[in-house]
């Protein structure tokens, strides 16, 4: 049925797997070579009725199932593939974008034969658009991204820590125990295919292969814009600007083109989950830095290859992905530079250091104080004998 490969249970199945037994659809999308496909064999595997097919659109043979007008003749073609005519059916399909007329396919076969479908693409610039309409109220979305810190060590076999903030995994034998696992990951990030790698060249290699896939399938295949040349130097501009502030009067000049052409290729990467931009934290008694949203990449091993970072900058990189996978994550910055690098559900201030010391937390718990936050965390790289440093590994 499909290729066999190393599977670990991603943390988002803890989400999916409550509404696998729901009419509605489920939609997993991502950036290229997150593990979409991966997790949907996982997924395969879970359900356990002998009534399910899986699909990979990539492949033309396939696409050819579902280029029927009648749409009755598309569900003659699923039971050709497999899917029994009896009981209750699940199919999944593997990058559905390459099926423009997917979405009212799935309709019809959820209206018409109550089938469950399992899909997974690669963009949400196209499959919110898609999907949007045809199935409104009727799917469940989940975005899927490189490997968090806590997936890294599951996929290299390591002992996962556990009660997390707990005084022991601050001590400096638990902190050496992962320091090799959070240099790896810090160096060559959480694609799941750079991680199996096991020399530096492969990973290198790897990480080229996969800046080079979203490029020529996302940019150049799937994009309309004239101007190719310039969104690959806004690219390249942003893996040097991780955790800046955005400042596109700036970009404009830079790249020559309009504010309103910069917006909609900020959009468009946004979209297809190469950058996300984290936009401020605000309180109603300060009036604050409130427009320029900040940016991070969304894969630390693809700055490092790429651009000319800090250590600090990578760091704090791959902790904002770590968080942003727990909730809505914002910044606060004053006027006067004073700042918390990270704000989680309105509710915990994060503050990330490379060498922590204790004034680092003196100050994030005054200036979390002032603004109402009383929950925070210094985020530490180097050991730091303090219990209110976390690492990576009890994010």
């Amino acid at each position: 049925m499909y290729s066999t490969t190393m599977i670990i249970q991603r943390d988002i199945y803890t989400e999916i797997a409550p509404v696998l037994s729901s009419p509605e659809a489920i939609v997993i999308t991502g950036m290229r070579r997150v593990g979409k496909t991966t997790l949907l064999k996982f997924i395969y595997d879970q359900v356990e009725s002998p009534n399910k097919i899986y699909l990979d659109l990539e492949n033309p043979r396939n696409q050819t199932y579902f280029q029927e007008v009648d749409y009755d003749a598309v569900k003659n073609n699923l039971q050709l593939s497999g899917l029994q005519k009896e009981g209750r059916a699940t199919v999944f399909l593997d990058e559905i974008q390459w099926v423009k007329q997917l979405p009212s396919i799935v309709k019809y076969l959820m209206d018409t034969y109550q089938i469950k479908f399992i899909l997974s693409g690669s963009s949400s610039f196209y499959l919110k658009n898609q999907f949007s309409e045809s199935l409104a109220g009727r799917k469940y979305i989940f975005e899927l991204h490189p490997l968090t810190f806590r997936e890294f060590l599951r996929m290299k076999q390591a002992p996962i820590p556990s009660n997390r903030g707990a005084f022991d995994q601050t001590s400096l034998a638990f902190y050496q125990t992962y320091k090799a696992y959070v240099d790896e990951y810090l160096q060559f990030g959480g694609f799941p295919g750079v991680a199996q790698k096991t020399t530096e060249s492969e990973k290198k290699s790897a990480l080229d292969d996969i800046f080079i896939s979203y490029y020529q399938l996302e940019v150049l295949q799937l994009s309309d814009f004239r101007k190719i040349h310039k969104i690959r130097d806004l690219l390249f501009l942003l893996m040097g600007r991780v955790g800046s502030r955005l400042d596109v009067k700036k970009l404009t000049s830079t790249l020559g083109i309009s504010r309103e052409t910069v917006n909609e290729y900020l959009a468009f990467l946004e979209g297809t989950y190469f950058i996300k931009i984290v936009r401020p934290y605000t309180t109603s008694k300060d009036v604050e830095i409130r427009k320029a949203g900040k940016i991070y990449v969304c894969d630390t091993g693809l700055v490092r290859q790429f651009a000319q970072v800090d250590e600090g900058v990578l760091f704090e990189n791959a902790v904002y992905w770590n968080l942003h996978q727990k909730g809505a994550v914002q910044y606060y910055q004053r006027k006067n530079g004073v700042e918390i690098d990270f704000v989680l559900n309105q509710r915990q201030a994060y503050e990330v250091k490379l060498h922590p010391v204790k004034e680092d937390m003196n100050k994030l718990q005054a200036l979390g104080k002032d603004i109402g936050i009383e929950k925070t965390n210094i985020v530490g790289r180097d050991y730091a004998p303090m219990q209110e440093v976390l690492y990576l590994y009890n994010l």
